[in-house]
Formats: C-alpha cells, sequence, structure tokens
C-alpha cells in the first residue's frame, strides 16, 4: 500500500485515556485491552490517526482542549495521532453496557441460557436505536470528519462498531472499509435471539465494508453461513465473498500473532526477576497456571472443577502441585460478571478447604491485572491451562510458551481461536467436558520429557513465525488487490481481475 494513503483506525477504546495528576494536569496513560494492545501493533507499523470513544470525564476534557479534533499524545515513549470522540453519556450506557456488553459478547460467546434469558423488551430496542447505533454514528462522524483524501482506508474493529460502516458508506460510497471482529463468530441459530430489524441492521452495515476479517477459518465460515441462511444472499463460500447490492464482500482470516521480540524484551523487566525469584521460593514439584479477564467466556468454574477432580483422583499429587490463578476482574458492572467473580471465589474457598493442608493451599488465587507477575508465572509453569468455552483468539495461549523456560505444557480449548494453529503441539480438551480436562492434568505432570520439549518447540516456533506487522501487511495487501480490481478465486486466492 502506497504509505501517503491515509489511514483511519476506529475503535471504541482508544491508546490512550486520560487521568488527572496530583498537579491537576492531565496525563495520557496507555488504553487496556487486548484490542489496544493488538493494534498498537498497527500503528507502529503504519501511520495511521485513531478514533476512538472518550471513556472518561478527563478524556472528554482533552478531546474539548482540542476542538473536539484530532491531537498528539505520548504514550509510553509512542506519539499517537488520537481524536477522542464525545457522546451522550446515557446514550453511551446504553451502547456499552446494555447493546455492546452483554447483549452482542454473549451472543458471540455463546453463553445465554436460552431457557432464561435473554428477554427482548422496548428497553433492548431502544438501547440499540438511541444507544448502540447513536454512539457508532458519532464515531463514523468523526472519521467522515477527519477524512482528507478520497482514497483514505478506514480500518474499523470489532463488536462495537457495527453499525458505523452503513453511516461511512452512506455519506462517502468512495472510501474504502475494512473491518476486523476480534470476537467469534457464531452460526446462525445463535443470531436469531436478536429481532429481526436489528439483526438486519447489523448484517447490512457489516456488508456495507469491503472486506470482513475474522480471527480464523471457523469464524469466517460461521459468517458466510449467516449470510445465505439468514438473509439468502448470494455466497461463495469457497471463495469468500457475499454479493450484496451490486457489490462484492470480501470475507478473509487473518490470525492475531504476538511480538516475540517486545515480548522477550518486557521479560527483562527487573519487576519479572523479582516476582520469579518470589515463585521460585514458594513453587512446590509441579506449577500450574492460568491467566485471564474473570469473564464468564474463560470458563474458570469448569477449569477449577477439573482441578479439583485431578487432586480427588490422583491424591499422590497432595502437596506436590500448586495452581496460581491470576485472574482480571471483569465488567463488574455487569451483574452477571459479578456474581462469576463472587463464584469464582466460593469455589477457590471449597477446593482449598477440601484438599489443603496447614502449609499448603493448591489454588493460589490473585485478583489483578499485572503483566510482570503473569510473565514470571509464564517462565516456570508445567501446564498453562487455557480452557475458555469460546475466545475470539486467546493471547496468552501464545505468550505462555513463547518464554517458558521448563518445557511446559499446554491445555488449550478446541473453541478458542488460537486452536487453530497451535492445536497439533498443545493437549485438546473440550471446554465443557470437565472429566477429560482433569484427565489432561494428569497427563500434562506426568508426560515424559522428551514429548514435553517437542510440544513445547512446536508451540515455540509457530508462535514465533509471525509478528503483529505480518498481520498488518496480510491486511493491507488485500485491500490493495482489491481496491486495484484483483478477484478472488477459488479457496480464497486472488487472482487477475
Amino acid at each position: 500500500m502506497n504509505g501517503e494513503v491515509q489511514l483511519i483506525l476506529v475503535s471504541n477504546r482508544g491508546p490512550a485515556t486520560f487521568e488527572r495528576g496530583a498537579d491537576g494536569e492531565l496525563y495520557a496513560q496507555r488504553g487496556t485491552g487486548g484490542l489496544v494492545t493488538a493494534l498498537t501493533g498497527l500503528v507502529h507499523h503504519r501511520d495511521a490517526l485513531w478514533v476512538a470513544s472518550a471513556m472518561t470525564d478527563a478524556d472528554v476534557e482533552m478531546s474539548r482542549r482540542h476542538g473536539g479534533r484530532s491531537f498528539s499524545c505520548e504514550v509510553e515513549g509512542t506519539t499517537y495521532r488520537v481524536r477522542l470522540v464525545e457522546s451522550d453519556p446515557e446514550a453511551y450506557d446504553q451502547f456499552y453496557n446494555v447493546i455492546a456488553n452483554p447483549l452482542l459478547w454473549f451472543i458471540q460467546h455463546y453463553l445465554w441460557d436460552l431457557s432464561n434469558a435473554p428477554d427482548i423488551r422496548r428497553q433492548e430496542v431502544a438501547a440499540y436505536e438511541l444507544g448502540y447505533r447513536a454512539v457508532n454514528e458519532d464515531l463514523a462522524r468523526a472519521v467522515l470528519d477527519e477524512v482528507e483524501s478520497d482514497d483514505a482506508v478506514v480500518l474499523l474493529h470489532d463488536y462495537h462498531l457495527y453499525s458505523a460502516p452503513r453511516v461511512i458508506r452512506q455519506a462517502r460510497p468512495d472510501l474504502f472499509l475494512h473491518h476486523f471482529i476480534h470476537i467469534p463468530w457464531t452460526q446462525p441459530d445463535a443470531w436469531r435471539v436478536l429481532p429481526t430489524d436489528i439483526r438486519e441492521d447489523i448484517y447490512e452495515s457489516l456488508l456495507a465494508n469491503d472486506i470482513i476479517g475474522f480471527h480464523t477459518r471457523a469464524y469466517r465460515r460461521n459468517f458466510l453461513l449467516c449470510c445465505r441462511e439468514l438473509f439468502g444472499l448470494d455466497v461463495d463460500e469457497e471463495a469468500g465473498i457475499v454479493r450484496h447490492e451490486g457489490r462484492e464482500v470480501w470475507v478473509r482470516h487473518y490470525p492475531l500473532p504476538i511480538s516475540a521480540s517486545n515480548f522477550a524484551r518486557t521479560a527483562k523487566r527487573p519487576a519479572v526477576h523479582e516476582y520469579e525469584r518470589e515463585i521460585l521460593r514458594r513453587r512446590r514439584e509441579y506449577l500450574i497456571l492460568r491467566v485471564d479477564r474473570a469473564d464468564l467466556s474463560k470458563n474458570v468454574l469448569r477449569g477449577f472443577t477439573a482441578f479439583d477432580f485431578f487432586l480427588e483422583q490422583h491424591p499422590e499429587f497432595n502437596e506436590r502441585v500448586t495452581f496460581i490463578a491470576q485472574l482480571m476482574p471483569s465488567r463488574q458492572d455487569v451483574p452477571e460478571y459479578s456474581e462469576y467473580l463472587e463464584k469464582i471465589e466460593a469455589l477457590v474457598a471449597v477446593v482449598n478447604h477440601r484438599h489443603g493442608t496447614t502449609d499448603w493451599m493448591p489454588i493460589d488465587l490473585k485478583l489483578e491485572e499485572n503483566l510482570e507477575r503473569a510473565i514470571a508465572a509464564y517462565k516456570h509453569y508445567d501446564l498453562l491451562i487455557v480452557n475458555a468455552m469460546f475466545d475470539g483468539m486467546n493471547l496468552v495461549a501464545k505468550e505462555g510458551p513463547l518464554v517458558n523456560e521448563r518445557g511446559g505444557v499446554s491445555l488449550l480449548s478446541e473453541n478458542t481461536g488460537a486452536h487453530e494453529e497451535l492445536g497439533e503441539f498443545a493437549l485438546s480438551v473440550n471446554p465443557f467436558d470437565v472429566q477429560d480436562q482433569a484427565d489432561a492434568i494428569y497427563r500434562a505432570l506426568t508426560m515424559a520429557p522428551d514429548e514435553r520439549a517437542w510440544r513445547a518447540e512446536g508451540l515455540k516456533k509457530i508462535i514465533a513465525a509471525r509478528d503483529p506487522g505480518d498481520w498488518v501487511d496480510d491486511q493491507l495487501r488485500d485491500i490493495d488487490a482489491k481496491r486495484s480490481g484483483v478477484k478472488l478465486g477459488p479457496g480464497g486466492v486472488p487472482v487477475a481481475g
């Protein structure tokens, strides 16, 4: 792609959020969340303007200081060009806390207990119209305001922005729109939870993009299936094309890698070494690790139940193994999430009471976000547990094996996006089969050293083979191809038009 082409990156959460210091001044802090981590690699790779929601009062103030326009700010040594978009607070609450989380998130992770929830009422329909669509329109209008040329490329990201592409397309049909979705795409029946009008609105807006990207072939296949079965659209599943309103929309998959070099540098921080010393002082013969958000989709309760079964069925491991679980509380303003965290703490107490002794606590639960501590534990685990029910990618599954120094084994849910790349060298498990997971724990801790080494080396080789720059380049290459009139042939392979 020509380096002079304007790139506009759009997401709900941006690379910087502002806080007021003790001196009364506003200071930029790094935006949180996995999406920000992923997209930071894109901005490092190519110059781009980042449009995002103003998340805090300080964000709003900083936006107003710049007349609501874009400005530059420095975060952790990197300069970003950002535009923070202010929305009506009530509309934003409806957008985020009623529609994006939990409604869309639950649909796309198969989390609804459909015999009990959700109940779609006038309130939810109103929240979609007056909240979700309103905030999407705010972000879309900001994008249109920042466009400087007819050949600008707009890179939209994730489930927060499903209705923005159509607003942009209607105003500027000449712009190129690319939308990457970081979470799973579920099969057609999951989407029937939504009222028909809302479902149609989401898909019609998504199909206003030129390219729609997912992490895996499976999510790409599900999207194409939805377009055909829910809406009767003309779909070429082999090539990955949806024909809609006279346009061909490419549907592609781009698995997200991590930066091995950046992660290796982070692993050398002094704080990491200090946590390592603590872990090594306290570790038993075996160390099991999980690092997650305390999110329903992460399947934490079944993971602890599997460990409980393992200890019950293999008492010879009593006092020889410790399970460190570092969990970051997530979305505590959503009732289902606060209740889930309470269940996690209660189950940990039960397992520790049932199996623990006066000087041994089987599960060491840490409720915090602490990258240095997580990396220190990554280095020394014997088993890393990633048993998510469904996950867009799951970068923990890539981070841990990259820096592990003990030939650690990965227990990996077959329903994570990472499994499509790493499944050959991990212990694959059904995330709903607790006994399967208990058996995998035993297999991992009794595995022969040569098999451990083979699996660990295989994981590292795959993980280190690509970096975020490759992920960005793959997408920009497809953008160039489509803008140049290239067609997709069998298997989605670009061919001369």
